[in-house]
């Protein structure tokens, strides 16, 4: 079965609104199946930030 492709978007940053920051990665289902959620850099906010999978 081959790794699913999913986008990540940051948590934080329409709250204080700025742009949203967006990332592509993978995951196998299997596995993981819970959305998938990583601390990732938002460079409008200039830090690090909680990010999660959204609807594609």
């Amino acid at each position: 079965m081959p790794r699913e492709h999913v986008t990540i978007e940051c948590t934080e940053a329409r709250a204080e609104g700025k742009p949203v920051s967006r990332y592509m990665t993978t995951r196998d289902k299997r596995k993981q199946p819970e959305r998938v959620e990583k601390m990732k850099y938002n460079k409008h906010l200039r830090r690090h930030t909680l990010h999660r999978e959204i609807k594609n």
